[in-house]
């Protein structure tokens, strides 16, 4: 064979070993290139949130749609729920007692608190938050948000018991506004005999939640108390109390409220006072921008103020509001806080106040000039919330509302006397929380 010949040979045995040895390669490649794991977009954490439905539209429409920028990687589902907040309550405990709750942030009226932090279905938020980091928001808000010195609720929307009166007319009248119990009665018949109004003083009298908001102010004004948190110690029975309840009656008897009113709740009230019939309305600050709107007789006539009291008596209107807790059963707890942390700051707060109107939980911004000059009465707002007064924070405290409410509207409407339903009150109270009283 001759030398070109052999040199063709080992070439094309070199070509060939290449050529395997390159499909080898290939073949090795692509097992090592499929072994490794194929990179899967990541899914966003979803944290779900149940919340009345009224309440849901604006959520969505504003502080959540800016999270959900800010945070491509957390989305939050809002479950809108019934609007009763007693209902909404009972889905909550519905879904903690089957033991699997579908609810990663738990939105919480403030005397749901101490309910489901006694049941164990809170995480304690308490290391969360530094004393001046809680110092900027009401301190009444973040009072409402602890159980036994542990805090399991971040205020996110502050409300308290308003007391409106009708400046225009007390102006004209030459009175300023009434500081105690006595001085609405006074304004209220000078003003029904000038004919200026039919009735002075509007609350709200139904057997229901709203009655349990209303009494705690009135009590409070009395020097009265209806339970003490720390000895569970009950004051039902006390002379204070009956005191509170015979000003609710003679309000009825002296005709400065209307007969109804003991079958009353806030809308009843409210459509009342804005037609222009009373001079005296106890309710909430969402009365203020109806009041106060386009086609409402009382655009610009009326003035708000912490509620009266006896004297040498402290005032307060009935906290209420809502706030954020975390479900101890959440799978995603680092980012429900930082959920947490976002709807309570102070920027966020602002613009969803901006759109939305409710009442923040945040102290500056209630005299924040962008926010007055939108609201000029939330100044006013901030001395109310921060003279609040709260329900008593017990885990029983639905049981205990429910009793106090029965025996109330049995005093209001003369089925028992103030003494006898208070007596009988306190008694079952005691019997509730196992305490002497």
């Amino acid at each position: 064979m001759s030398k070109i010949k052999k040199i063709k040979q080992k070439l094309k045995k070199l070509r060939s070993l290449k050529w395997r040895t390159g499909i080898l390669f290939a073949v090795l490649l692509g097992m090592i290139l499929l072994s490794i794991p194929k990179a899967i977009p990541q899914e966003p954490v979803v944290l779900n949130l149940l919340m009345t439905a009224p309440d849901a539209q604006p959520w969505k429409q504003g502080i959540v749609k800016d999270f959900e920028e800010k945070n491509p990687g957390i989305r939050i589902n809002i479950v809108g729920g019934p609007n009763s907040t007693n209902l909404l309550e009972d889905l909550y405990t519905s879904a903690f007692i089957l033991g699997d709750s579908p609810y990663d942030l738990i939105n919480m009226d403030v005397i749901w608190t101490p309910k489901f932090a006694a049941a164990g279905w809170l995480l304690d938020l308490s290391d969360r938050l530094t004393k001046t980091e809680l110092a900027a928001f009401s301190p009444k808000d973040v009072e409402g948000g602890r159980y036994e010195g542990k805090l399991y609720r971040i205020p996110v929307r502050s409300d308290a018991g308003v007391f409106y009166y009708r400046e225009d007319l007390l102006k004209g009248a030459g009175f300023k506004p009434p500081e105690t119990f006595a001085d609405v009665v006074k304004i209220s018949k000078s003003l029904k005999e000038q004919q200026k109004v039919n009735w002075g003083y509007l609350w709200q009298g139904r057997q229901y939640e709203g009655s349990a908001a209303m009494f705690v102010e009135v009590l409070q004004g009395f020097g009265g108390f209806w339970v003490k948190p720390d000895t569970l110690e009950v004051g039902l029975d006390k002379p204070e109390t009956v005191k509170a309840i015979a000003f609710l009656k003679d309000t009825i008897k002296e005709g400065i409220s209307p007969p109804g009113v003991t079958t009353y709740i806030e809308e009843d009230t409210r459509r009342i006072f804005q037609s222009g019939q009373a001079a005296f309305l106890r309710s909430w600050p969402y009365v203020w921008p109806l009041a106060n709107a386009q086609d409402s007789p009382l655009k610009g006539k009326i003035g708000i103020k912490p509620m009266v009291a006896t004297p040498g008596n402290s005032t307060g209107g009935c906290l209420g509001g809502w706030g954020l807790g975390i479900a101890k059963l959440s799978k995603h707890p680092k980012e429900a806080w930082k959920a947490i942390q976002f709807f309570t700051s102070e920027e966020a707060q602002r613009q969803f106040i901006l759109k939305a109107g409710f009442v923040p939980s945040r102290r500056s911004l209630f005299i924040d000039p962008q926010i007055v000059s939108k609201y000029p009465y939330y100044p006013e707002l901030l001395k109310i919330a921060d003279k609040a007064v709260l329900r008593p924070p017990i885990a029983q405290y639905a049981q205990a509302s429910d009793i106090l409410q029965r025996y109330l509207s049995a005093a209001l409407t003369n089925r028992m006397t103030p003494e006898r339903a208070m007596q009988a009150a306190a008694s079952e109270t005691r019997q509730l929380l196992k305490a002497k009283g």
